[in-house]
């Protein structure tokens, strides 16, 4: 099953960053984000990948295209421009379609434009700015015991502010910024049968309006509940979050070795 990733928005909440690379490149640790998002799939067994570029679109598609010859030694035959690659080291078994879906392309458009490239056939699909331990394999197989159309993962967002736990004027519990036990929102990490791409107008369509609409009055769309960790990197305290995690070898969403 091949795995869309949106990755072609302008990413303007993180000006500091997205003004040199797309929101998608920007590095947690030393790999970009999309890294990070592939590796879960991965790890689950679903590493066919297709990206909808947009913004900076190219520095994708060079970091992928240059990514094997990146983790290998090689020698370079200028007479003829052959290259012989050398030894064992670190290599992915991924396989990456990257496709310029428009600069100004909205995301339902987007998904559209995939079209070609998923041969009539159900897919994944999530943002390329969100990360979650969600188990991949479970969450294909609770799609399949509903045989609805499309399945969104539901995750708690993180509060924004620090939670206090009262009791009269005593302070029995204190969290900086818990995620939220309370109400449930789209966390991206999708599975959606192809007859949802007929949902989708064209270019100027937003996915979670129309087309994520029409599947819930259908009675076409349900949610997987995920009560793990969640975090989407929309500013850059997210980031930073996210670095200081990863850096302490506490990220949750690692679940590769």
């Amino acid at each position: 099953m091949k795995v869309v990733i949106l990755a072609g928005g302008f990413g303007t909440r993180m000006a500091e960053y997205t003004e040199a690379v797309p929101k998608p490149m920007v590095t947690v640790g030393e790999a970009p984000m999309i890294w990070h998002i592939m590796s879960l799939y991965a790890h689950y067994g679903f590493k066919d990948f297709c990206v909808a570029l947009g913004y900076k679109g190219r520095l994708i598609k060079e970091y992928f295209k240059d990514l094997y010859s990146s983790l290998s030694d090689f020698t370079v035959d200028l007479a003829d421009g052959s290259t012989v690659y050398h030894g064992k080291r670190e290599r992915y078994d991924w396989r990456i379609t990257l496709v310029d879906t428009g600069l100004n392309t909205l995301t339902g458009g987007r998904v559209r434009r995939m079209r070609p490239y998923l041969d009539k056939e159900p897919f994944m699909l999530t943002y390329g700015d969100g990360v979650a331990d969600v188990d991949i394999g479970e969450l294909l197989r609770f799609h399949r015991r509903h045989g609805k159309t499309v399945t969104v993962t539901a995750v708690h967002p993180p509060a924004r502010f620090g939670e206090l736990g009262l009791k009269g004027d005593r302070v029995v519990a204190f969290k900086e910024k818990p995620q939220t036990e309370q109400g449930w929102i789209n966390g991206g990490f999708f599975v959606m049968e192809p007859k949802f791409l007929d949902w989708i107008e064209g270019d100027n369509t937003i996915l979670e309006k129309e087309p994520l609409e029409r599947a819930s009055a259908k009675g076409e769309l349900v949610a997987y509940r995920h009560k793990g960790f969640w975090k989407c990197m929309d500013t850059v305290r997210d980031r930073l979050v996210l670095e200081e995690l990863w850096k302490d070898g506490r990220a949750p969403w690692k679940v590769w070795k």
